[in-house]
């Protein structure tokens, strides 16, 4: 059965890639035309966004890359920048 979620309930969840790694926390929800249309979601400390981007405050991913939202969002591997390198 379709679970619905309120939009204030998805604040500050946990962002994982679908392979696992922390990715941040989600910082609010971009809508156009009544519609979710991306995410802004913050890096968090010992996440692989900061690890990959350590400057970086965070990005915006497109709602297309999410996979799952639940007790925790995740997102595609293909909306971590960089994701191809190694980090250290």
């Amino acid at each position: 059965m379709l679970q619905m979620k309120d939009l204030s309930e998805v604040r500050d969840l946990k962002v994982y890639t679908d392979s696992g790694d922390f990715f941040g926390e989600i910082e609010e929800a971009i809508i156009k035309r009544n519609r979710i249309d991306a995410w802004k979601v913050r890096s968090a400390k010992d996440s692989f966004l900061s690890k990959t981007m350590p400057n970086a405050k965070g990005v915006i991913i497109p709602h297309q890359l999410v996979k799952s939202i639940g007790n925790i969002m995740i997102v595609a591997r293909a909306a971590a920048p960089s994701y191809g390198e190694s980090v250290e």
